[in-house]
């Protein structure tokens, strides 16, 4: 890698979170520094909190003109938000990685949170060092996804919304439909099953990583769980999308 250290901002419905990242280990270097996601969500506000952010991290940190990575809840496509998952509609098509880099005053790597989260576990997590197809599923809200191969991560998977049994499955399997429905462990990991192994037919995987706040009780589904292919709890959970972006940021260079 050109560099070893790299600031990391997460963007979230809920919250913004920034750190600057030693890229040799995976540790973060300062302390998150976490601001509410401004009511809305729009454009113009979410930019100026990163903005603040980021001047936070540079000041703790006491660096300038390291790299900058943004991950966000969107489909990324060149640059550009094609989706808008708890933030303002007025995403959708906007040139966002440029809007930020103007914004910010620097040239930053723009990336979808998902990606983000499955590359820290590529670099510094549960699929470190692993050759093949490695998919990272988030169970939250939704289901997010990252596809990688022998460590190059796939962008823009957005296999949550596979279509099985008639529906888009995010809205049986997601651990908010969990919540929803009142449902036990033994009756949500049903549906896992019938996820997981539809994802091990199209894609014949070597390793599911499962990241999102319920992973913390992976104990309680995972061993209910009857597949082929070796399914593991992320290892990076709060901070997955800070150290991916900043990963990513410093991938960018090379």
């Amino acid at each position: 890698m050109s560099s070893q250290t790299a600031i990391g901002i997460d963007i979230g419905g809920t919250g913004i979170k920034g750190a600057l990242v030693d890229l040799a280990t995976g540790a973060l270097l300062t302390d998150r520094v976490k601001l509410p996601t401004p009511k809305g969500g729009r454009p113009a506000d979410i930019v100026e909190t990163t903005r603040v952010i980021l001047e936070r991290v540079s000041a703790i940190a006491g660096v300038t003109d390291v790299p900058v990575g943004i991950c966000f809840p969107a489909i990324v496509r060149h640059g550009r938000t094609m989706s808008a998952a708890n933030v303002s509609k007025k995403w959708i098509g906007l040139e966002a990685a440029a809007l930020f880099a103007r914004s910010l005053g620097a040239p930053i790597t723009f990336v979808n949170d998902a990606d983000a989260a499955g590359y820290a576990e590529s670099q510094f997590g549960a699929a470190q060092g692993v050759e093949g197809v490695v998919i990272l599923t988030t169970l939250g809200t939704g289901i997010g996804t990252a596809l990688l191969n022998d460590g190059v991560l796939v962008p823009n998977t957005e296999l949550g919304h596979l279509q099985i049994d008639g529906v888009d499955y995010e809205t049986r399997a997601s651990y908010s439909a969990r919540e929803r429905e009142n449902l036990s462990w033994s009756a949500w990991a049903a549906r896992l099953q019938r996820y997981y192994s539809t994802l091990e037919a199209l894609f014949s995987p070597d390793l599911f990583v499962v990241g999102g706040g319920v992973s913390k009780h992976h104990d309680d589904f995972l061993p209910l769980l009857a597949l082929h292919t070796p399914i593991v709890p992320a290892v990076h959970k709060n901070n997955a999308g800070i150290l991916g972006a900043a990963a990513l940021a410093v991938k960018d260079l090379d």
